[in-house]
């Protein structure tokens, strides 16, 4: 099995995303996760689906997307090539003693702390999957009240890989 990144370039036309979400599900394929938001243009929209599969699944879900009368334009984003985040929201359990190893922990990872309770930590952070897995695993050995995340988002890398009618 395998993870692939998909980058898509749609109008920005209503229920475009649930009848991206509706393919999946029609079909019996799992989205990880899936994000999305207005480009530059407002009339355009970038939506970041990250599927696993194996490869002729994968090819299938490309075509299949490639269909939707709104998508403009699909890359794949490999590693490499381009650049993904994902950005965590992560509120833990700390007395006064463990403040300071949390905060050591988040500086390590260069997470923020954006909230602070007497009972709760609560952190941001942005990185690659490795990056986040890591800095979550560290964290396990505390409690986690709450954690939110926002899926993968992504660019490929240089000039070559731009959209050609997202400007």
């Amino acid at each position: 099995m395998k993870k692939q990144v998909f980058s898509l370039l749609v109008n920005n036309n209503t229920g475009l995303l649930s009848r991206v979400a509706g393919l999946f599900s029609r079909r019996g394929y799992n989205i990880d996760s899936i994000t999305s938001g207005t480009t530059m243009d407002k009339s355009r929209t970038r939506i970041t689906v990250v599927a696993t599969g194996d490869v002729q699944i994968l090819s299938q879900i490309e075509k299949q997307l490639a269909k939707l009368e709104d998508v403009i334009d699909i890359k794949i984003l490999k590693d490499g090539e381009s650049v993904c985040r994902e950005l965590i929201m992560l509120k833990v359990k700390a007395n006064a003693a463990q403040r300071a190893e949390i905060v050591a922990v988040a500086d390590i990872f260069r997470a923020k702390i954006v909230d602070v309770e007497t009972e709760s930590l609560m952190l941001e952070m942005t990185g690659n999957l490795s990056k986040v897995e890591a800095f979550l695993n560290l964290m396990s050995g505390y409690e986690i009240l709450e954690l939110a995340r926002t899926g993968i988002t992504g660019l490929s890398r240089g000039a070559d890989g731009v959209f050609d009618t997202e400007a």
